[in-house]
């Protein structure tokens, strides 16, 4: 057994002495080098009722680790991975992944695995989310990418008024006609299309910089209005049509324009995304597409009252079409969060009503979420 030296014992108390608890996980620091750790828990009980049948399930919604540090000034890198959902071999996913070079106080470069530039709700952090599940305009279902592997561009003007993003990716789309669902190129999901991506945002801050959360728990009155558009292309290397009966994705465009206001303990966003999609086997006329081909837009409003700083009251209206659909899919949400510590300890409860699911007229569902969040 190793003795605890009087030196030891001098390094272990300043690296004690070194650490700090911070809003977003626990810090080891030594001058230029720093290690962060973290965990973010998710527990979530979920019913749902379609008018013929009721059904319920309680389940981990996220369960992650995460680690971040720095060895040399200017770089830094993190992993961060999903333990929670695993299923057959697959017992873990890989989330945030990535290396970052600042090469200026103002420009940074990203590379590995990380966000894509693209929908403000998806770009905004889970965790700080108003609604349980996010609502279509975020949701990666339906046009949003998911986090993808390659190169990714930060930057910002002198005051942070302006600030814009660009990446350039290998990003994989599920086959499936009913869907625009993009996967991760690190976690390798079966049969999916791989293409190339490219993208970007520039979002303006015209009364102090506004990130991507949501809720208003400063006071500070802040707005931010963004547009953000990318385009995607089948680099025909995983055609599955055959093997699979469902839709290869040709390629993909899309178009989005946000906004957000926070003062006074209100706080809305809103947010329009428009997809063009087409797919590899004309003809094809079913879910979201007609001949070959479909429009997808998205659009949501969602906003909240900060009753004090424990209690929040929220509601959101959306709403999804498609070439595809008989009629638009709509869904209105009503909910209440308890911060018990801030967003790091809180319970979240959302109603949600959906019409016309998947397009199709009176197909109606009603669900509830209530939903446990901690995080360190």
């Amino acid at each position: 057994m190793r003795t605890l030296t009087p030196s030891s014992l001098l390094t272990v108390t300043a690296v004690c002495l070194a650490s700090t608890a911070f809003a977003d996980g626990y810090k080891i620091s030594d001058g230029d080098k720093y290690i962060k750790l973290g965990a973010r828990i998710q527990l979530q009980y979920k019913m749902d009722d379609d008018g013929a049948s009721t059904s319920d399930d309680i389940f981990f919604r996220r369960l992650r680790a995460r680690i971040e540090g720095s060895a040399h000034k200017s770089w830094k890198g993190k992993m961060e991975w999903e333990i929670g959902k695993a299923k057959g071999d697959n017992e873990l996913s890989v989330k945030e992944s990535w290396m970052q070079y600042s090469v200026s106080k103002t420009f940074k470069l990203r590379i590995g695995n990380s966000s894509f530039p693209f929908s403000r709700e998806f770009m905004t952090p889970f965790a700080k989310q108003q609604m349980v599940e996010r609502t279509f305009v975020g949701d990666l279902n339906y046009g949003t990418p998911d986090k993808n592997t390659g190169l990714h561009f930060y930057g910002n003007n002198a005051d942070k008024s302006i600030t814009w993003r660009a990446s350039s990716v290998i990003a994989l789309m599920e086959p499936n006609d009913k869907k625009l669902r993009f996967g991760a190129p690190v976690n390798k999901p079966a049969n999916y299309n791989e293409g190339f991506m490219i993208g970007g945002r520039v979002d303006y801050h015209p009364l102090g910089y506004l990130p991507f959360s949501q809720g208003d728990f400063s006071g500070k009155t802040r707005a931010t209005i963004g547009v953000a558009a990318y385009s995607w292309r089948n680099d025909n290397d995983s055609l599955v049509n055959a093997a699979t009966g469902e839709a290869d994705i040709d390629a993909v465009t899309a178009f989005e324009i946000s906004g957000a206001y926070r003062g006074a303990g209100i706080s809305v966003d809103w947010q329009y995304n428009s997809f063009d999609a087409e797919t590899v086997q004309a003809g094809v006329s079913n879910g979201i597409y007609r001949n070959g081909k479909t429009t997808l837009t998205n659009a949501a409003i969602e906003g909240g009252y900060m009753i004090d700083d424990k209690i929040e009251l929220v509601a959101a209206v959306q709403v999804q079409d498609a070439d595809g659909y008989a009629t638009q899919w709509k869904r209105t949400s009503i909910g209440a969060n308890w911060f018990i510590n801030n967003i790091d300890t809180k319970i979240a409860l959302t109603w949600r009503q959906g019409k016309n699911l998947d397009g199709v007229a009176n197909k109606d569902k009603d669900e509830l979420f209530l939903q446990a969040q901690f995080r360190i």
